[in-house]
């Protein structure tokens, strides 16, 4: 259960980003900027909430608690992000959290009105977890806009639970509430409808992936890593030698990508 239950290779996230001894389930909240990510975070946890920097960056830290069916969560607020991508230091941190920290539920707070440009980091997501819930939030605004959203069809689209909210008028968290523990607990298992690319790239995805799953030793997707190493993602394979302690370029385990892109 959370990040105190994980694998030795991630003690550097325990010790940094979560207080020691803690048996909550976390969850991490992402988001891109304005999509409302503070206000759900602000109306889940109260006054019960913590800020600082995350270590070693500039980059502020938002942690809160609550407690819902008799359990506890501690809700991590992730920077503000278009992407996973790590083209800047908040990409990074939401980036590392999610991927390394393994937390429980991730919970993507999207913007009603503007869906389209939000699901990019959805579906980003997705690929690296299946402890996915999407947070449809701003439905009020979408309401006002005459938006129209088939909630239950994107939802089998997406192939995770969708909760539609209004976090300003606290519309839908207790919901939501409801979905993060069920997620949390096992009693719902997301199933992320997978992306697939075109021929070329799901070969050398594929190959590449074999690869790695004996090095990654079930620690990380293998294939979407894999996905990140083709596009040339230097800062994963940093954060895979620092949080996991797998040097994919060193002796004995270098990856032979010039034979997959062949």
């Amino acid at each position: 259960m959370g990040l105190t239950k994980q694998a030795s290779g991630f003690s550097t996230l325990q010790e940094n980003f979560l207080p020691t001894g803690s048996n909550d389930y976390v969850v991490a909240l992402a988001g891109n900027p304005n999509a409302g990510k503070s206000t759900v975070f602000n109306a889940l946890t109260g006054l019960k909430q913590h800020t600082g920097n995350w270590p070693g960056k500039t980059v502020l830290q938002a942690r809160g608690k609550f407690t819902h069916q008799g359990h506890n969560f501690t809700l991590v607020d992730l920077p503000g992000t278009y992407s996973l991508l790590a083209n800047s230091v908040e990409e990074q941190v939401a980036r590392d959290f999610i991927c390394f920290g393994r937390p429980d539920v991730t919970v993507v707070v999207v913007d009603a009105t503007s869906l389209e440009r939000h699901l990019n980091l959805v579906l980003q997501i997705t690929e690296t977890t299946n402890a996915v819930v999407v947070c449809l939030n701003l439905m009020d605004e979408a309401r006002r806009k005459k938006i129209a959203i088939d909630v239950p069809l994107l939802a089998s689209e997406l192939g995770v639970p969708v909760v539609p909210t209004a976090a300003r008028r606290g519309e839908g968290l207790a919901r939501l509430k409801d979905v993060i523990a069920a997620v949390a607990t096992g009693t719902l298992r997301p199933v992320p409808t997978p992306i697939i690319y075109d021929a070329d790239i799901e070969a050398a995805a594929g190959r590449l992936a074999r690869q790695l799953q004996p090095l990654l030793r079930g620690r990380l997707n293998a294939r979407w890593v894999a996905l990140r190493l083709l596009e040339g993602d230097a800062a994963l394979i940093e954060g895979i030698q620092q949080f996991l302690g797998t040097d994919l370029s060193g002796p004995g385990t270098k990856l032979h990508l010039k034979e997959v892109l062949a």
